[in-house]
């Protein structure tokens, strides 16, 4: 958590808007266009492109008019989870990011923050208990590793650099030879005032014998709008697996920043929150615009939705499997709700050897493999097939064989358990009174936990 909230002032005026519609008797059309201009008053306020600014809400309303809740649930908190799964959507989803020892190169325009960034980096991965060493090449500035040399020393990083040597290539090399390979190497290269040829085929040497598992580029986000620019540019030229944006939280241009970095096509990794060489934080969507919003626990409420949407699949697969019309589609369904979804797990009770009485550790492990198995199955099948298993003949049991990395048998006790489960089905719908039992059983979540 950071001691300064980033971007403030946005967050305050969004704070506002989910305060109103809280405090407003229901949610109507009015509502929403007036929540729609307050959102885009707050966004174009934060310097988010208007194009951009526009076109979320735009989504937000035509989401909010024509979506409906699911059942069990208001319209305030549909329209909230929009309003929180359109920002997510303009900031984009994070990439994953393994903390491990590898090779990174940070790259950048002068000013942005880039030596002191590598120190932050240093910093992240020490506490990760990763052992690090910081690579001078920047061959045009002697006072540029005179300064990482420094940063070094704060973090008490391991240093490289060969003041002499004039081909930031060479240097680059030369650190991979220095090191241990359970190090991780942050390559500082130089900037320069604009993306330039010059400056572009420097990086590519630098690559080419560094081999970088990470090329990062550095931004402060006091550039706003442009910051999506210069990440555009670079990432074209050097393929960016990540951007850092710097000084977040004293810019009043990090929105813009921020949303114009997100559609660069580089996802942002990091976001620098202070000046201390310990404010660096991963960037997660999802938790940033939770905290932007203010709401600890949207998380939560995004998750009770979740559920509630798979409830109502779960139940129209339920459905299908009383009328007589049980698919492989329906059946994944049903599989992907064991365990969640209280009573609609218990119509697996139903297929032949998932009905014992008792579990033990053994037997649960034994029906989740079961299952687990049965679902990768099932996803390598094409949409026909799980409509109508009929069509599945040899041919295509070997092919989705193969495409799960299961055997052909494995395929066809699938299918077997299928067609049981199927039959078992058509009895219960025959059978009115076993139905009326069915379907009490499923509303009061009474039944036995499947077996293997």
């Amino acid at each position: 958590m950071t001691k300064v909230m980033v971007l403030e002032s946005l967050g305050k005026s969004l704070r506002s808007v989910l305060a109103k519609i809280a405090r407003s008797p229901s949610v109507d059309a009015a509502l929403i266009d007036e929540v729609v201009r307050d959102i885009q008053r707050a966004l174009l306020q934060a310097d988010v492109n208007v194009k951009l600014a526009l076109s979320l809400t735009q989504k937000v309303r035509e989401r909010a008019l024509s979506e409906k809740p699911p059942q069990g649930t208001n319209m305030r908190d549909f329209l909230v989870r929009v309003i929180y799964e359109e920002i997510c959507n303009v900031l984009g989803k994070e990439r994953p990011y393994a903390v491990k020892p590898k090779r990174i190169m940070l790259v950048g325009l002068f000013g942005q923050g880039k030596t002191t960034t590598a120190g932050k980096l240093a910093r992240y991965y020490q506490k990760k208990g990763v052992r690090v060493a910081l690579v001078a090449a920047d061959v045009h500035r002697p006072a540029a590793i005179d300064q990482l040399e420094q940063v070094a020393k704060k973090v008490n990083a391991g240093f490289y650099a060969d003041r002499p040597q004039k081909k930031a290539e060479v240097i680059a090399k030369e650190a991979r030879g220095r090191f241990a390979a359970s190090d991780t190497l942050i390559l500082d290269t130089a900037g320069r005032s604009s993306v330039d040829p010059e400056l572009i085929e420097e990086i590519k040497r630098c690559r080419a014998s560094f081999e970088p598992e990470e090329i990062i580029l550095v931004l402060d986000a006091a550039m706003g709008q442009l910051a999506g620019r210069s990440a555009e540019a670079f990432h074209k030229a050097l393929g960016l697996t990540g951007v850092i944006l710097t000084k977040l939280d004293g810019s009043a241009r990090g929105g813009g920043a921020l949303s114009a970095v997100a559609t660069s096509g580089a996802p942002i990794l990091f976001v620098g929150t202070g000046e201390h060489l310990d404010e660096l934080e991963r960037f997660e969507t999802t938790r940033f615009v939770s905290r932007l919003l203010g709401m600890g626990d949207i998380k939560a409420l995004v998750e009770r939705f979740e559920v509630l949407e798979k409830k109502e699949e779960a139940e129209a697969a339920a459905g299908n499997l009383i009328a007589g019309r049980f698919t492989l589609k329906d059946f994944y369904v049903q599989i992907d709700s064991l365990g969640k979804m209280g009573p609609f797990s218990k119509l697996l009770s139903f297929l032949p050897g998932f009905a014992n009485a008792k579990v033990n550790e053994k037997e649960l492990q034994s029906t989740q493999q079961r299952l687990k198995n049965f679902k990768t199955i099932m996803d390598s099948m094409t949409k026909e097939e799980m409509a109508n298993p009929h069509i599945l003949k040899a041919e295509r049991i070997q092919r989705i064989a193969r495409g799960s990395g299961q055997k052909p048998q494995d395929v066809r006790a699938l299918l077997k358990y299928y067609e049981q489960t199927k039959k078992a089905a058509h009895g219960i719908a025959s059978n009115r009174k076993l139905r009326r039992q069915m379907e009490r059983q499923m509303a009061s979540g009474e039944g036995k936990m499947p077996t293997g």
